[in-house]
This record gives C-alpha cells, sequence and structure tokens, in this order.
C-alpha cells in the first residue's frame, strides 16, 4: 500500500490538511489520489466551514515530481494532470480556502495556490514557477489562473523568465495576499482562518461561485447568474441573522448555513 502523505487535522471549524512527502513534498500520482479521496468529504462537510492547505518543512509543494514527469507518455501525463482535478474541488469549495505556503511553492505548488482564495507565504519562502528551465511550462493550471490574477503579458513573462521570487517581491505583485515571518506564520494562519470560519460561509460559497461563473460570460448573462444567486442567498439562516443582527445592534452569529 502506499503510505499516506496527507494530515487531516480539526480544529473546530477549520480542517487542515497538511502535505509531507519528504524531501520537498513533490506531486506524484499517489498524492493527487490522496487528495481527490480526501477532499471531497471535507468540502461537503458543512462542519467544515475553512480549510487551511500547507506544508512541512522547507517546502508548501515543490512541484512535480521529475522522477515521474520524465515519463512522457500520454498515460502517465494523464495521471498527473489530475492535480487540476484537486485544483477545482478546492476553487468550487463552498467555503474559504487557505494556502498557508510554509516554505517553498514552486511549479505545481504555486498552481495549487492559485486555486484558493487566501494566499499567505512564509517571509523566507520563494514562489514561482519555473518549469521553463526544464523544457516545460506550467500545464497545470498556471498558464491559465495565473494571467486571470495577474494579466496575460506580466504572467507570460513570469513564466517564460521561470524567476523565482521572493516573498517581498510576489507579495508586490500579487501573487499572495499576506507575508507573514516564519516564527508567526502558525499563529497568523490560524488567526485568518477561525476570522473567516466565523464568517457567513454560504454567503462566500455562494460568492465564489457567482464571481466564478460569471467572469466568462457576457455581462447580461453574468448579472442573471448574479441573481439567481442572490435569490439561493435570501434562502440562507446566514442572512437572516446578519440583518436581523444589525437591527439589534449585536454582533451576528453566523452558521454558515
Amino acid at each position: 500500500m502506499t503510505a499516506s502523505v496527507l494530515d487531516v487535522t480539526r480544529d473546530g471549524a477549520v480542517a487542515t490538511i497538511r502535505i509531507d512527502r519528504p524531501k520537498a513534498n513533490a506531486v506524484d500520482p499517489a498524492m493527487i489520489e490522496e487528495f481527490l479521496g480526501v477532499l471531497p468529504p471535507l468540502v461537503d462537510d458543512p462542519s467544515v466551514r475553512c480549510l487551511v492547505i500547507t506544508g512541512t518543512g522547507r517546502f508548501f509543494v515543490a512541484g512535480a515530481d521529475i522522477a515521474v514527469m520524465r515519463d512522457l507518455s500520454d498515460g502517465n501525463q494523464a495521471k498527473m494532470r489530475r492535480w487540476i482535478d484537486v485544483q477545482r474541488l478546492l476553487e468550487r469549495a463552498p467555503k474559504p480556502v487557505i494556502a498557508a505556503m510554509n516554505g517553498h511553492a514552486l511549479g505545481g505548488g504555486a498552481e495549487l495556490s492559485l486555486a484558493c482564495d487566501l494566499r499567505i507565504l512564509s517571509a523566507d519562502a520563494s514562489f514561482g514557477f519555473p518549469e521553463i528551465a526544464l523544457g516545460l511550462f506550467p500545464g497545470a493550471g498556471g498558464s491559465q489562473r495565473l494571467p486571470r490574477l495577474v494579466g496575460p503579458h506580466l504572467a507570460k513573462r513570469l513564466m517564460i523568465e521561470g524567476a523565482r521570487l521572493d516573498a517581498a517581491r510576489a507579495r508586490e505583485l500579487g501573487l499572495v495576499d499576506l507575508v507573514a515571518d516564519a516564527t508567526d506564520f502558525p499563529a497568523v494562519v490560524a488567526e485568518r482562518a477561525r476570522r473567516l470560519a466565523a464568517q457567513p460561509t454560504a454567503a462566500i460559497g455562494l460568492l465564489k461561485r457567482v464571481v466564478d461563473d460569471g467572469c466568462a460570460l457576457p455581462i447580461e448573462e453574468a448579472l442573471r447568474q448574479e441573481e439567481k444567486g442572490v435569490r439561493e442567498l435570501t434562502r440562507t439562516a446566514d442572512a437572516a441573522e446578519g440583518l436581523q443582527a444589525f437591527l439589534d445592534k449585536r454582533t451576528p452569529v453566523f452558521t454558515g448555513r
């Protein structure tokens, strides 16, 4: 049997998936399949209101396992391509997802982070898409999500140059949202996760869906999708609670429903 490389823990409404595949948390088909088994129950569990993805040691995820990737057969590449299915589960999760990049996030690790709602990078870590040095390009979501994040020109430049950016530069370019000192990193992630889990996660999930679905549509059609989302939102307990709490001049207590 393949040894597990994912450790799932719970702290109240926050679930954390920690990747532990020495030496660099590199992606291989077994890790991908384990993710695809672990994620759906967490995504579907209403008691999980924030999901955190993190790594161990010096790496968040170093990228694809080169020893596996050098098999360029269609069958092997199809197995590795399922990394995009992992990202899609995170992107479509009806709750906030944090990429807690404890260490270097490169290639497939950077791609994984782009599917998350909040990206936090350790100050001593690097971020980038170095695939071009291997004769490849970021082909597991990066070539499509990166241009949507920073624009086509900058995205192409970053991928063509294959540079490893330090945390400050990654933050400056909008590739990550927060940079935290290594000593403070766990506390920063925990505080942000607790804060997001206390929010109206039903509304957050609907917001994610409406934005993602509407981006590729003409504005009139996108507005119709928005209206459907609003109608669904008005039937949630969180919407009723938020409005009533405002009138009562009290702090709302959201349940994610």
